[in-house]
């Protein structure tokens, strides 16, 4: 079974019960300093395993990137 919402924009198929975590190993490719945004609320690191991902969600998985 899987659950539609957005990330960063953009409409995504998941699986039921993908975590903020799940989601994160997926999008970052290795980097460890990402910041997420659920709804509007940033999710603390300390429950990204925890936080199951619902339909409808709005996520923002933010890198930082090098430039100026």
């Amino acid at each position: 079974m899987t659950i539609s919402l957005t990330v960063n924009g953009s409409p995504v198929e998941l699986a039921d019960g993908t975590t903020v975590a799940a989601l994160v190993e997926q999008r970052t490719s290795g980097h460890d300093r990402v910041a997420v945004a659920r709804n509007g609320d940033v999710v603390p690191r300390s429950s990204w395993a925890t936080t199951e991902l619902s339909p409808g969600d709005r996520l923002e998985v933010l890198a930082p990137t090098a430039g100026g």
